[in-house]
């Protein structure tokens, strides 16, 4: 029994883990690329926190995902909790997939998906057979717990604790949170919970309870995994797991008609576990949809914007060991430069929160940043210079240059931002000056059109993807084109006696400039990338 329940967790919880891995694979950066756009409407970005989640499989991987993609200002708190409350029901679909009863045909996953991987060349396939293993795995992990658990329900202790928990429901919640957190998936805790009321061992009164604390557990893991984090990072993850609590008490009082309802959906122990998982998380979000915009402002308000007290960060890839093996430490040295970038990134967001919010206090953690800049600029060229030369390929030698490259574009951009658009920054604040609100909504069009191409940039170094660097290019001509209509405005302002235009001139248009110059160098980057691969046929 015991080695069931253990092996079968294993399994189960290994089966969740290739499946999320090898569906994100599937999905390719792209898909990240495209949530920025697709969160502009609250309804489709609920339905694209489903989909992030059907495919990641998890609503604490869904979670970190957004923490990253706020770190980078492609999602904003407010489009980040509807993608939560999108995700929380998407990430219920494998437990409904179970209460089909499909662990039955486990094996028929398990063979299927390793011969499509094991046979396919073309890695997208091999990517879906091991997703498609990996559910198999899943299911295969469960259906021996199934069988473990068959003599549980025998044992005095086991009746006696869901005894308690009938009586103190408060205290299945409990339960519920510490296993869902223990197995960081509540996914798996309520599947394995769905597996025992499928043998008659759990009551649906006892289920609830357990459920409701799942939710809330596998929350956990992300909030203590932020303590760390950006000031982003921390507000999403409590976020998350305000939604959840807050949730489970408003169900608290009304458990009994909950109950009621669940069991009118279906006669089958099983289906009913998961519809009670689906229905909280659709009840849920149904009750906080209309609320995102006050809620994301009551969690601003509880943790405000402040400069964020930052160990530096020392290299993380490159390792003396690998220069050995020019590839890998190429290969190696382009991590640590993407890193460097994620950081410039960082820089570029929070210098446009400076010229909103006049916080000289989040300046000074910026121009600390570009000392990381500049740090990781002379590790990762002092790390190249060490590679042995007459080891490389014409490939891999063009590929050290446009690292150098990459890296030095990198450094004048994180420059541009502490050398001028941050001394801008300091000087409207300190003169007391305010944009008109026709000003900044410009900067702020500009900004955005420049951050989203710096993340083309990225997705075109990190997945050698030749499309997305053509979009780059072509967005030069846009942004330039954009900037000189921008710079005509103000002019136009400025005949027209607009005061905060008159005060705020020079400022306006050197950040215009600056925003411009960033975006040369993001297209600086692309020009030896291209030269690296052929054309496209």
């Amino acid at each position: 029994m015991i080695a069931s329940l253990i092996g079968g967790t294993g399994l189960l919880l290994f089966g969740l883990r290739t499946l999320s891995d090898n569906l994100d694979n599937l999905a390719g950066a792209r898909f990240r690329s495209f949530l920025g756009w697709a969160t502009k409407n609250r309804l489709f970005g609920m339905g694209t926190g489903a989909l992030i989640a059907s495919l990641l499989q998890s609503s604490s991987a869904a979670t970190l995902l957004l923490i990253g993609l706020a770190r980078a200002g492609i999602v904003n708190l407010n489009q980040s909790i509807y993608l939560i409350l999108g995700s929380d029901i998407g990430t219920t679909l494998t437990v409904q997939l179970i209460a089909f009863k499909i662990f039955d045909y486990a094996l028929f996953f398990v063979g299927g998906g390793f011969f499509i991987s094991f046979l396919s060349k073309k890695e997208k396939i091999k990517f879906f057979g091991l997703a498609v293993l990996g559910l198999g795995l899943s299911f295969l992990g469960l259906k021996i717990m199934i069988l473990g658990m068959a003599t549980i329900k025998d044992l005095v202790w086991v009746q006696q604790l869901f005894d308690r928990v009938l009586r103190f429901p408060l205290l299945g919640i409990v339960l519920g949170a510490i296993f869902s957190s223990l197995l960081n998936s509540s996914t798996a805790a309520v599947g394995i919970i769905l597996a025992a009321a499928t043998h008659n061992m759990i009551p649906l009164t006892v289920s609830i309870p357990l459920i409701l604390g799942a939710n809330i557990g596998t929350c956990t893991t992300v909030l203590i995994s932020s303590i760390g984090s950006s000031f982003e990072g921390k507000r999403i993850a409590l976020s998350h797991f305000m939604i959840k609590l807050i949730g489970v008490l408003v169900f608290l009082p009304f458990l009994y008609p909950f109950e009621s309802f669940v069991l009118f959906s279906s006669a089958d122990a099983g289906r009913q576990i998961a519809n009670a998982h689906t229905f909280f998380n659709l009840i849920l979000a149904l009750l906080f949809f209309p609320f995102t915009g006050p809620f994301s402002r009551l969690i601003i308000r509880w943790l405000p914007a402040t400069a964020e007290v930052d160990t530096f960060p020392k290299t993380k890839y490159l390792e003396l060991e690998l220069l050995q093996t020019p590839p890998v430490a190429l290969s190696q040295s382009t991590k640590e430069a993407l890193r460097m970038g994620e950081i410039v990134r960082e820089m570029y967001q929070q210098t446009l929160t400076v010229f909103i919010d006049d916080n000289l206090e989040l300046a000074e953690a910026i121009e600390k940043k570009d000392d990381w800049v500049d740090t990781l600029d002379r590790e990762i060229k002092l790390y190249l210079t060490k590679l042995n030369h007459q080891m490389l390929s014409r490939e891999e030698a063009a590929r050290e240059i446009a690292l150098l490259s990459m890296i030095n574009d990198l450094e004048n951009i994180g420059d541009i931002i502490d050398k001028n658009l941050l001394e801008l920054a300091k000087k409207k604040i300190l003169k007391g000056l305010q944009f008109s609100a026709e000003g900044l909504s410009e900067i702020i069009e500009l900004h955005q059109m420049v951050g989203r191409n710096y993340d083309q940039m990225i997705l075109a170094v990190e997945h050698q993807d030749l499309e997305a660097a053509q979009r780059v290019l072509k967005e030069k001509a846009v942004i330039s084109q954009k900037e000189r209509a921008l710079h005509q405005a103000h002019i136009q302002r400025l005949h027209a006696g607009y005061k905060e235009s008159i005060e705020t001139s020079a400022i306006h248009l050197d950040v215009l400039t600056n925003l411009k110059r960033v975006n040369s160098h993001i297209t600086g980057i692309i020009y030896p990338l291209l030269e690296l691969k052929p054309p496209p046929a």
